[in-house]
């Protein structure tokens, strides 16, 4: 007889397990009550002062001191791969975990500088953390479903393939959602993931392992992905930094998905860092390896050091002017959401910049037309998927940490029922014909067109010459929510699905006294609403409050550039 889901998940679980050194597993953890634990690894006992000082620094320490020899590869991996482990028994961050190999790779890099004088390439010695997703030769690849337990890729992803080749050590792959298509992360073989800000909220997602493991720094780059907000989601909540490129700079061909042949809005990789060059680092590295002769898909661009230097900005010469996106018309953000985009503009106003109003075009038509395109085919891939193993499609993140630990145990969560996902709203037994699909793939361009006549039009409103240079918008209309209280992406798939690039970064933290609730306003929608009835600080507690900088297709350099410009900008007012 075949192994039950259950007994599948059983069996993976104490396998995952075997791979954590038993030296690393802490007797002692804070108690449940701690609920921001970002400073227990310090504490722990498990790390070395060195290992202390290691994972503390940013990638360009990293990379210069495994360069010139200061830290060895092997150093920095042990140091990264004991943080990562304290991180998972903090916030139940990883999947596959693999240090034995991690390590022989960073001794041969050793070997390899000793004998060359040479750095193996650009992330030379470098630990980079990958999302479940993406393939190792070798390694299990679930993506939180139980139907792939067991399936072990005979190649890797391209992305692996290029990062080895730029000289980064890869040792542990993250948590994400059951299907990828929540904001949230929970699924039946690992459990959920929590943030490490504030244990009682949500790490966000399909990200969210990434997002926890960066966030208590026992990764200096992690490689997450993006179909709707699933990089900057985990990023904005775990208070790191994160970027969203557009469709084809990263390479994507090996690795696995939900939704696959769905090209209309599709997934794009990138990192999540604890800084801004972190993840321009990832970017020129895995762009100056040429991408595009191994991934058909990846656009022939290389890194474009006249985009970085805002060639098509004035340079930034001047001042650069930004516009700002106080809510989507549809849902009004909570008050540190708002404390967070005023901060923002005084800064850039402090700094020379100027920050003008940006009025949102048909947002809400952008986010209805995303999901209508999902929705097309979505619940079929789901149980397409399942089907081999009968294993529940989950409903509902609200699942508590009692249901987490006892659903590898043969015991099936009250609300994990054979139905799809709600999260896509209307995602039912929906698949339409080709012609239906055709004219949401057709209403999508239009508004796509439409907006960049929008994006055009705001050059008499900037002073500059020029239309705005990017904009500053909410991730959510709130910052990180408790478990399953996370229904809502449209502050992220508006982008996605104009194929804009986005990257998060950190602006403050919920404050118990600035970020009071406020009288209601005039309600724009019922959920409007709804998202102000849930609103109150002490539940929010010290979570962070971030914002994304938004630019026009394939501008990533400059985005990273501008981001800069506003991250400094930030630090100068700190």
């Amino acid at each position: 007889m075949a192994p039950t889901w259950r007994q599948l998940v059983a069996e993976k679980k104490l396998r995952q397990e075997a791979t954590i050194p038993n030296e690393w597993i802490l007797p002692s953890l804070p108690p449940k009550d701690q609920l921001n634990i970002t400073t227990f690894p310090e504490s722990s006992g498990l790390l070395s002062s060195k290992e202390i000082d290691i994972t503390q620094s940013h990638v360009d320490v990293l990379l210069a001191n495994l360069a010139n020899g200061t830290w060895t590869a092997v150093e920095v991996t042990t140091a990264f791969s004991k943080r990562a482990i304290i991180a998972h028994q903090l916030t139940n961050c990883l999947t596959e975990i693999f240090i034995d190999r991690a390590m022989a790779r960073a001794a041969e890099l050793d070997e390899h500088l000793k004998a060359t004088g040479k750095v193996a390439g650009p992330l030379h010695g470098l630990p980079i953390s990958l999302k479940d997703q993406i393939s190792l030769k070798g390694i299990e690849s679930t993506m939180g479903y139980v139907s792939w337990i067991g399936k072990f890729p005979e190649q890797n992803s391209v992305l692996v393939d290029v990062l080895e080749a730029a000289g980064a050590v890869l040792y542990v792959k993250t948590n994400v959602p059951q299907t990828l298509m929540w904001p949230e992360t929970y699924n039946h073989i690992f459990g959920r993931t929590v943030n490490p800000n504030n244990r009682s909220l949500t790490s966000g997602g399909s990200s969210g392992g990434e997002g926890a493991l960066v966030a208590l720094r026992g990764s200096p780059i992690g490689v997450g992905s993006d179909i709707g907000g699933s990089i900057r989601i985990p990023s904005a909540f775990c208070g790191v930094y994160g970027l969203r490129p557009s469709t084809g700079r990263v390479p994507y061909s090996g690795c696995v998905n939900s939704l696959e042949g769905q090209d209309s809005i599709p997934s794009a990789l990138g990192p999540i860092s604890n800084s801004i060059f972190g993840l321009k680092a990832f970017m020129k590295a895995v762009i100056g390896q040429k991408p595009w002769l191994y991934d058909p898909l990846v656009i022939r661009k290389a890194w474009d050091e006249d985009a970085y230097a805002l060639a098509d900005h004035g340079r930034g010469e001047g001042g650069l002017c930004f516009g700002i996106l106080w809510d989507d018309g549809d849902v009004r953000p909570h008050p540190p959401v708002l404390r967070g985009l005023r901060k923002v503009k005084e800064a850039l106003e402090a700094s020379g910049h100027k920050v003008i109003d940006w009025t949102p075009h048909k947002h809400k038509e952008i986010y209805e037309i995303g999901f209508s395109i999902w929705a097309s085919g979505l619940s079929e891939d789901y149980y397409v998927t399942t089907e081999p193993t009968g294993e529940p499609v989950l409903t509902s993140m609200t699942l508590d940490e009692e249901d987490v630990l006892t659903a590898a145990k043969d015991v099936l969560p009250a609300n994990a029922v054979l139905v799809p996902s709600t999260f896509v709203p209307g995602s039912g037994p929906n698949t339409v014909s080709a012609y239906t699909l055709w004219q949401r793939h057709k209403a999508k361009r239009d508004l796509r067109q439409e907006y960049v006549n929008h994006w055009q039009a705001s050059a008499g409103r900037t002073g500059t010459g020029r239309p705005v240079d990017a904009l500053i918008s909410p991730v959510a209309p709130f910052v990180a929510p408790p478990h399953g209280k996370n229904t809502s992406a449209n502050y992220t798939l508006v982008w996605n699905v104009l194929d804009y690039p986005a990257l998060v970064i950190p602006v403050s933290r919920v404050d118990q006294e600035l970020d009071t609730k406020q009288p209601a306003h005039k309600f724009l929608s019922e959920d409007d609403k709804a998202n102000y009835e849930a609103y109150d600080p002490a539940i929010y507690r010290d979570a962070p409050v971030s914002v994304q900088l938004v630019g026009r297709t394939l501008e990533e350099e400059a985005v990273i550039a501008m981001a800069e410009i506003v991250d400094a900008a930030l630090k100068v007012g700190a």
